[in-house]
C-alpha cells in the first residue's frame, strides 16, 4: 500500500483547488483526491449557478471576505490562463420599497469596507441597466461575474493528473484512523493512507471531520434551492444578475435572476429544508440524514425563529404561482409560461445548537487532519483562495 503525502476528501471545487495549490507549493509530495462519487464536481459546484461573487454581503475581515475577494481575482486569471468561459456581467442588488432603504445601505457600505466596486443607483440608471427590473433604487456592482465552475474542476483535475497527482472515484470515506506518523483513510475500495489529510467533504464534511476524531458539535443541515429558467422567449427580460435586498431576517439572499455562462436565465433558489443532504426533490428521503436533523436542537431553534418564512418558501416550493409571484416583485413581467423547471442544489451549511448558521468560513486542524467544517456561499468563487490557504496549512 502506497503511503501519500497529502489526501483530499472531496472531488468538489474547494477539494480540486486544494490538491492542485498543495502541488504547486509542494511538486514533490504524492497527492491523491478521494471522491465517493462516479465523477467530480458531482453535488454543489455542479449545481452551482455559476456567479462570481465580489465579496459584498460579508462581514468585513471575515475569512468569506477576504477569500471572496482575493478568491475572485485568482480565479479570473485561473479562467483567463486556462481558457474557461467566464464573463464579468455586473450585478444590480434591487430596492423595491421604501423600508428597504437601511438593508441596501447596509450592504452599499459593507462592500466599500471590503473594496467592492459599487455605486448606489437610482431608478432610472436601473432601467439603463435592467430595463424591465422593479426598483427604487439599487447598488450596481459592475465586478460581479459568471463563470463555467464544472469546467473550473475539469482543468484543475487536468493539471492534478499531469502533475502526477492520484484522483480516485467511486471511493466513499468510512472511517478514519490517525495513527503516530499518518492517517489510515478506510474507503468503500480500499484503504488509503496519507501523511496528511484534508477534508473538503461538502455536504458530508462534519461527519469526516467527526471520523478525523473532531469533537464538532454543529450539524450539516440541508437546505435545498430549486430554481426554474426562463423560455428562451423570455431571456430578454433578464440582462444580467438581479437580486433582492435580502431580509436580515432570514439567513438565504431570496430568489434572483442569473444570467449563465453558456446562455439562459436561472431563476431562484429558494430554500427549503430537505429531506437528505442529496435530497435534490421532495421524493428523497435519507432515514439517517432526517433523524439528524429532526433530533439536533439547533434545528428546532432555527426553525421556532423562521416557520413563518420557512413556510413561505415550502408553498413556494409546492405551488409555481407563488414562485411566480415571488420572481415578480423584481421582473413584473414575468410569467408562468415563462418558466420551465431546472435543476436544484442542496446547500452545505452548519447550523450551531443556537440556532444560527455559521457565519463564516470554518477550518479547524485535529492533528493530522484539517478539516473544512463550513464553506457556504461564496466558496466555489473563493476555492482557489481556501485551496491556497489549506494547502499552507498543511505544508506548515
Amino acid at each position: 500500500m502506497a503511503l501519500f503525502d497529502a489526501a483530499i476528501i472531496g472531488g468538489g471545487i474547494v477539494g480540486l483547488a486544494t490538491a492542485w495549490q498543495l502541488t504547486r507549493l509542494k511538486p514533490d509530495w504524492k497527492v491523491v483526491v478521494i471522491e465517493k462519487e462516479s465523477t467530480l464536481a458531482f453535488h454543489q459546484t455542479g449545481r452551482n449557478s455559476g456567479v462570481i461573487h465580489s465579496g459584498i454581503y460579508y462581514r468585513p475581515g471575515s475569512l468569506r471576505a477576504r477569500n471572496c475577494r482575493e478568491g475572485k481575482l485568482l480565479l479570473e486569471q485561473f479562467c483567463m490562463e486556462h481558457q474557461i468561459a467566464w464573463k464579468r456581467t455586473g450585478k444590480v442588488i434591487v430596492a423595491t420599497q421604501e423600508s428597504q432603504m437601511p438593508q441596501l445601505q447596509t450592504i452599499y457600505d459593507r462592500g466599500q469596507q471590503n473594496g467592492v466596486d459599487c455605486q448606489i443607483i437610482d431608478r432610472s440608471r436601473l432601467l439603463e441597466l435592467e430595463p424591465h427590473c422593479a426598483g427604487i433604487r439599487a447598488i450596481h456592482v459592475p465586478e460581479s461575474g459568471i463563470v463555467d465552475y464544472p469546467g473550473v474542476c475539469q482543468k484543475l483535475a487536468e493539471l492534478l493528473r499531469a502533475s502526477g497527482a492520484e484522483i480516485f472515484l467511486n471511493a466513499c470515506v468510512e472511517s478514519m484512523e490517525q495513527r503516530t506518523d499518518s492517517v489510515r483513510v478506510n474507503t468503500s475500495t480500499g484503504i488509503v493512507e496519507a501523511r496528511q489529510v484534508i477534508n473538503c467533504a461538502g455536504l458530508h464534511s462534519d461527519r469526516v471531520a467527526r471520523q478525523s476524531g473532531l469533537p464538532m458539535k454543529e450539524l450539516i443541515v440541508p437546505f435545498r434551492g430549486e430554481y426554474f429558467e426562463l423560455k428562451p422567449a423570455a431571456e430578454y427580460l433578464c440582462r444580467t444578475l438581479i437580486y433582492p435586498v435580502p431580509d436580515p431576517r432570514f439567513p438565504f439572499l431570496g430568489v434572483h435572476f442569473t444570467r449563465m455562462v453558456h446562455g439562459g436565465v436561472e431563476c431562484g433558489p429558494n430554500a427549503v429544508f430537505a429531506m437528505a443532504r442529496e435530497g435534490y426533490d421532495w421524493g428523497t428521503m435519507n432515514a439517517r440524514d432526517l433523524w439528524e436533523s429532526l433530533t439536533y436542537p439547533g434545528f428546532w431553534r432555527l426553525a421556532a425563529k423562521n416557520w413563518k418564512t420557512g413556510l413561505g418558501e415550502v408553498w413556494r416550493s409546492l405551488s409555481k404561482a407563488a414562485f411566480v409571484k415571488a420572481l415578480q416583485q423584481l421582473v413584473p413581467e414575468i410569467r408562468s409560461e415563462h418558466l420551465e423547471a431546472a435543476p436544484a442544489g442542496v446547500r452545505a451549511q452548519a447550523l450551531g445548537l443556537d440556532g444560527k448558521l455559521v457565519d463564516d468560513f470554518v477550518i479547524l486542524r485535529h492533528e493530522r487532519v484539517v478539516n473544512v467544517c463550513n464553506a457556504p456561499s461564496p466558496a466555489a468563487t473563493a476555492s482557489l483562495n481556501i485551496g491556497k490557504h489549506v494547502a499552507e496549512l498543511v505544508r506548515g
